[in-house]
């Protein structure tokens, strides 16, 4: 059974990992909900508390689908989900190109549409509170103060428990935090997506903000499954995203080798050693693998487990060093860390 931590020092009790459900509804290929269902119910079994899911996954898609597969275990499981990216492709008269191209979503902050995604998550989900609530993108057009201060006022009425950011950059979340104490922050983070270590892990440790590390094993990369391009589906979002086209995609390929290669070594899987890495960079550090098979899912929750040493975290920070990954983690960087 997964250990449990404290998410932030606010009073949030989570697993020591989460799951990310994105990819059950949207992104990553053929939907199988009997599947997803079954995963979400094996990961309660080995005990995964916290999970993660958001508004426009699907859209809202993946909402209905965690709420129908947890609101029965409300008491037990911590619902995390996220509001600010308005897929276009979902409003009247929008004729541009499908989501997941840049130009066909917005990001939103404005306190009228927290409110408004806050009551359409709660419907969706099927609960009448919601553990975690995070931004997903910051929106530069609207002060951070004053979505934290709607986010806030969710809390006041018993709507939403906790509040986050996701992908903001250090100077957003100390405004915001003294709008309203942040309990998370989620970014990616990964044995080939290290830029946390350069000044946000520094700033929520310094405040007493929990991590939550979203793909931590580099969108399925990291778990050497992936060896060209056509293993993705169509429709599969890593088809559009730089790290997994042309050129980047076969150095990047190089480096996961070297990852294989440790595993191997240590008699784990590649997917099993790059979470652990990412579990021994600190217990504030919360992980949601995202997984839509229980046969990776008990993979992953495995992997918590797993002790390194300090010879093995050195071998494999050289093999993979910070800033070694070929090409941007999306196809337009300029909505990240702001």
């Amino acid at each position: 059974m997964l250990a449990r931590v404290p998410l932030g020092g606010k009073g949030l009790v989570v697993s020591r990992q989460g799951l990310g459900c994105m990819g059950m509804t949207d992104f990553y290929g053929v939907r199988d909900d009997a599947e997803s269902l079954a995963t979400i119910d094996r990961a309660l079994e080995l005990g995964v508390t916290l999970f993660d899911t958001a508004d426009m996954y699907g859209p809202h898609t993946n909402e209905e689908l965690v709420g129908r597969a947890l609101r029965a275990r409300r008491d037990d499981v911590v619902i995390a989900t996220k509001f600010g990216i308005r897929r276009l492709d979902l409003e009247d008269g929008y004729a541009g190109p499908p989501y997941p191209a840049p130009q066909a979503a917005r990001i939103d902050g404005s306190p009228e549409y927290v409110r408004a995604a806050c009551e359409g998550s709660l419907r969706r989900l099927g609960v009448d509170h919601i553990d975690l609530y995070y931004q997903h993108r910051v929106d530069l057009d609207t002060p951070i103060e004053e979505t934290v201060g709607a986010m806030a006022e969710l809390v006041a009425e018993g709507k939403v428990r906790y509040i986050g950011l996701s992908e903001a950059a250090p100077a957003t979340i100390r405004r915001a935090h003294a709008v309203h104490p942040l309990t998370a922050l989620q970014t990616e983070y990964s044995l080939w997506s290290r830029e946390p270590e350069d000044e946000l892990l520094g700033t929520v440790r310094e405040l007493g903000i929990g991590f939550v590390a979203y793909s931590p094993l580099g969108r399925g990369f990291l778990t050497g499954a992936i060896r060209s391009g056509d293993d993705f589906a169509e429709g599969d979002y890593r088809r559009t995203t730089p790290r997994f086209q042309g050129e980047n995609l076969e150095a990047n390929l190089a480096l996961v080798e070297r990852v294989r290669e440790i595993a191997a070594q240590k008699g784990v899987t590649a997917a099993q050693l790059a979470l652990a890495w990412v579990h021994s960079r600190g217990d504030d550090i919360v992980p949601i693998p995202g997984t839509k098979r229980r046969e990776y899912l008990e993979q992953n929750v495995a992997a918590a487990a797993i002790e390194l040493t300090g010879e093995e975290i050195a071998a494999l920070e050289a093999a993979v060093p910070a800033g070694a990954a070929a090409g941007d983690r999306y196809p337009d960087m300029s909505r990240q860390n702001r």
